[in-house]
């Protein structure tokens, strides 16, 4: 027995043999881990099994689960999501490589978190094992989501190709942490009250986690025609600019106006009805819009700065999905 488990140590060491389903291949794992399972096969105590990490899950409700993901399988499901809303279904236009792989990539994806929910209802019990399963687990949304930590030691906030936020990053910091929230999507027979709100759950639970005062990101309409959306866009400046302590412009060469129509003209309840579901959420948690526009032709959008100070969240919210951390208390304790 303890010659067959060393030739197998010695095979698994080498690439030479497949490693079971269920363990991880010995490359795969931390130094500690790799060590204690060389050693074991070696004097032939071996444990069963050699599990992979447990994804961080968020909430459940029904087969649906909220977590974030947990490897390079768990991206490339973002990605395919991502490809399928963003370019199949919407008017987005891949490159020649993103088409023959049907993913919607960037560096971006590297360093940013990918929320997840994920439809388990192939699965049998909170807990399957492999053998249980007839199918694997469907990714039918993500946000991805990236702190401003990570972002500067690293490609900084993507969303800076659009709008200037490093003045107010800059004038914010330390006192308040940033987050930037992207590529939000939920396959359409997915698009119902209880997915949407497991995925906001999951993200205000990311932010609570880690502290975060500020979220920040694009939102889009959909179309590269400004004029299509003069009512809504109208209404965001008048009534949804940023105050000048928190707001950004778009680049100078990139800046549309929003203020198509003076303010007596807009129709506020055609103007609510037109706006994207996302941006409307926003606007009912406090957020706030940059003075500008921009059109992203790559994603056949027309884009708005969003920011959302968690200070200013409507605090009705919290019964919902939890209180935060008493943010402007620290904050003030550490002016």
């Amino acid at each position: 027995m303890r010659r067959m488990t060393r030739r197998l140590a010695g095979r698994l060491q080498d690439g030479s043999w497949p490693a079971p389903r269920g363990l991880i291949a010995l490359k795969a794992l931390d130094g500690s881990v790799r060590n204690g399972l060389r050693s074991g096969l070696q004097t032939g105590r071996l444990p069963l099994l050699v599990r992979k990490p447990v994804p961080k899950v968020y909430g459940r409700i029904g087969n649906l689960e909220v977590r974030l993901a947990e490897g390079r399988r768990d991206v490339l499901s973002a990605q395919r999501l991502r490809y399928e809303v963003f370019y199949e279904e919407m008017s987005a236009k891949p490159s020649v490589i993103a088409g023959m792989r049907r993913l919607d990539q960037d560096p971006y994806d590297a360093i940013c978190d990918h929320l997840l929910v994920v439809d388990r209802s192939g699965e049998t019990g909170p807990h399957p094992k492999p053998w249980t399963s007839t199918r694997r687990p469907s990714v039918v949304g993500t946000y991805r989501v990236l702190r401003q930590e990570v972002a500067q030691r690293s490609l900084g906030f993507y969303t800076q190709s659009e709008y200037n936020i490093e003045p107010l990053v800059a004038a914010k910091s330390p006192r308040y942490r940033f987050m930037e929230l992207g590529r939000s999507c939920v396959l359409a027979p997915y698009r119902t009250k209880r997915s949407v709100e497991l995925l906001w759950h999951g993200l205000w639970t990311y932010v609570r986690e880690h502290k975060v005062d500020v979220m920040i990101g694009c939102a889009s309409f959909e179309g590269t025609d400004p004029e299509a959306h003069a009512m809504a866009l109208s209404f965001l400046h008048h009534h949804a600019l940023a105050p000048a302590e928190w707001r950004c412009r778009a680049h100078d060469n990139l800046y549309v106006p929003m203020d198509r129509l003076p303010a007596e003209q807009v129709n506020v309840k055609a103007a609510l009805k037109e706006l994207p579901p996302l941006i409307k959420a926003y606007l009912r948690l406090g957020a706030f819009v940059g003075d500008g526009a921009v059109i992203d032709r790559q994603f056949g959008t027309t884009d708005v700065l969003i920011v959302l100070p968690v200070e200013k969240i409507d605090p009705r919210y919290f019964g919902h999905f939890g209180a935060p951390d008493e943010v402007k208390s620290r904050v003030a304790a550490e002016a």
